[in-house]
């Protein structure tokens, strides 16, 4: 296996919320600020373009409601101006680009993470298998084909978003394609501090360094922060600023054996955390463990992966009756060729 040397950078900063645009010029920035200190790889926040709802855990989904159209219109959509500039950013400065946004696809938003390469050529446009609680009421979810790690320049990298760190057939389902450097979006950790299960940094960025030693990688977790202007958009009485509060973030970058591999930054500040990856270690980790390998039961406990895409429309095949002439053929014959068309014709139907 080519094993490769190289800096990673992992971003811990809020973003312009709701605003596209300004966002998008502040990742650039950040991009151009890792590309100088030698980084060739970059991961963004979860949905760090235009920012994490967080409306959404403050009240009713109605009360959200007044967010809805200015969320959606600053979503990123592929293939736009604006999601050129992110492209050009990464070849520019010569660095792979994980950056995290609300997918604007159609209708619908996802929760989604692009890889692209240090040329701005997409490796990968992948989307939460599975929004988490109340994120339902705004994304849809990805599918099989979005558990997958992909070979770049760098090595076998992967990603997954937040909570897909708690569930452990996705974790597993990574693993066993051999991911080298997997990049582990988070938002702030910023909700409901010290009185609600699992929401805080002590849990998720355990989750993160789990799953270094698990699988047997480099982890890169970015995480954003929570900006007083965020505070002063969503939190409109007293009630809503003792649930959110500013700062919240925790990114980290984690070794195979799960050693932190930098200081970090106190959870308000803003800034990039480093780490020289070296992809030979990981051998060292993997002889010891490799979870779906030699350290691995498969008469015990197997996963299956249907890799299949979720297209929610799929257009069958036009039935071309001037192929068939059922009037001179047998009677049996007339009958197969019969139900082979209802059958073709069913598949027709969406």
């Amino acid at each position: 296996m080519t094993h490769h040397q190289f800096r990673a950078a992992a971003v811990q900063a809020a973003p312009v919320f709701l605003d596209l645009d300004a966002s998008i010029d502040k990742a650039i920035g950040l991009i151009e600020d890792a590309a100088r200190a030698g980084a060739e790889l970059v991961a963004f926040p979860e949905t760090y373009l235009p920012g994490y709802p967080w409306y959404i855990w403050l009240d009713a989904p109605a009360w959200g409601f007044q967010f809805t159209q200015r969320y959606f219109d600053n979503s990123l959509e592929y293939g736009t101006p604006e999601a050129d500039r992110i492209a050009q950013a990464a070849k520019d400065n010569h660095i792979m680009v994980v950056m995290g946004l609300s997918e604007r696809y159609k209708a619908s938003l996802y929760i989604a993470q692009w890889i692209i390469d240090a040329e701005g050529k997409t490796v990968a446009m992948r989307r939460k298998l599975k929004p988490t609680h109340v994120e339902r009421t705004v994304y849809g979810e990805g599918d099989g084909s979005d558990l997958s790690v992909y070979d770049t320049a760098l090595g076998r990298v992967g990603a997954l978003c937040c909570w897909e760190h708690l569930q452990p057939l996705s974790k597993y389902a990574m693993y066993s394609q051999n991911e080298q450097i997997h990049v582990g979006a988070w938002p702030s950790f910023s909700l409901y501090t010290g009185a609600a299960y699992a929401l805080g940094p002590e849990v998720n960025t355990a989750a993160s360094r789990i799953y270094a030693v698990e699988g047997g990688c480099f982890v890169i977790s970015p995480c954003a922060t929570v900006s007083p202007e965020m505070i002063d958009i969503m939190c409109t009485d007293d009630a809503k600023r003792a649930m959110l509060t500013a700062g919240g973030g925790h990114a980290r970058i984690f070794a195979p054996d799960g050693q932190l591999m930098h200081e970090p930054l106190a959870h308000d500040e803003e800034g990039l955390v480093f780490a020289d990856i070296d992809t030979s270690v990981i051998s060292i980790a993997k002889a010891a463990a490799d979870p779906a390998g030699h350290y691995s039961r498969p008469d015990v406990t197997r996963l299956w992966l249907n890799k299949t895409p979720g297209d929610r429309v799929v257009p069958g095949q036009p039935v071309d009756r001037a192929r068939y002439d059922v009037t001179e053929e047998p009677a049996e014959l007339r009958l197969e060729i019969i139900e082979h068309l209802a059958g073709l014709e069913d598949s027709a139907h969406v």
